[in-house]
Order: structure tokens, then C-alpha cells, then sequence
């Protein structure tokens, strides 16, 4: 069975400095990985997800994650942290695609 795992309960950074959500799995097989926001009063919205191909993946308001397989990470990274940016983050593994 897959899983993720987010270890930190909250991450503080200033306005302007990297930020770093950070997301480990467990598969054993070739994952598909996806990252989805939700701001204040907001539902949840897609930002990004990893496929196949190229480990870097480039996402919605300046968001990318890198896929690392050998530390089976998935870490959600931003040059430069905005308070808009104060949300909740959610990272999900799954071995089916449905409707691509």
C-alpha cells in the first residue's frame, strides 16, 4: 500500500525567503505525486502533480517539487515565500491515474 507523509505540523518563514513544504512516500512501485493547496475559506486546489519524465515539476503560482527516489521524497519548494502563501498543503501518492 502507498502512503505519504508530511513531517512537519506547521512551517514559519518570512516574506521573501524559500519556502519548503516537505512530503516523503512510501511505494514500491513508480508513483504518481501530487501537491494541492487550500487557502483560508477556500476548497482545495490543485498545484502541481509528477507523472513520469523529468523529476523537476514546475506547478501554479510559482510552486515547483522535485522528485527524489532514492530519499523517496517529494518536497514542495518556493524561491520566495509571499503571505498569501499561508495555507494549508496537502501531498497525495497514488498508483492510478483515472481521465488523463
Amino acid at each position: 500500500a502507498q502512503s505519504v507523509t508530511q513531517p512537519e505540523d506547521q512551517v514559519t518563514v518570512g516574506e521573501g525567503n524559500p519556502l519548503t513544504v516537505k512530503c516523503t512516500y512510501s511505494y514500491s512501485g513508480s508513483p504518481y505525486l501530487f501537491w494541492y493547496v487550500q487557502y483560508p475559506n477556500q476548497g482545495l486546489q490543485f498545484l502541481l502533480k509528477y507523472i513520469r519524465g523529468d523529476n523537476l515539476v514546475k506547478g501554479s503560482y510559482g510552486f515547483e517539487a522535485e522528485l527524489n527516489k532514492s530519499q523517496t521524497s517529494f518536497h514542495l519548494k518556493k524561491a520566495s515565500a509571499l503571505g498569501s502563501d499561508s495555507a494549508l498543503y496537502f501531498c497525495a501518492v497514488s498508483d492510478t491515474l483515472v481521465g488523463l
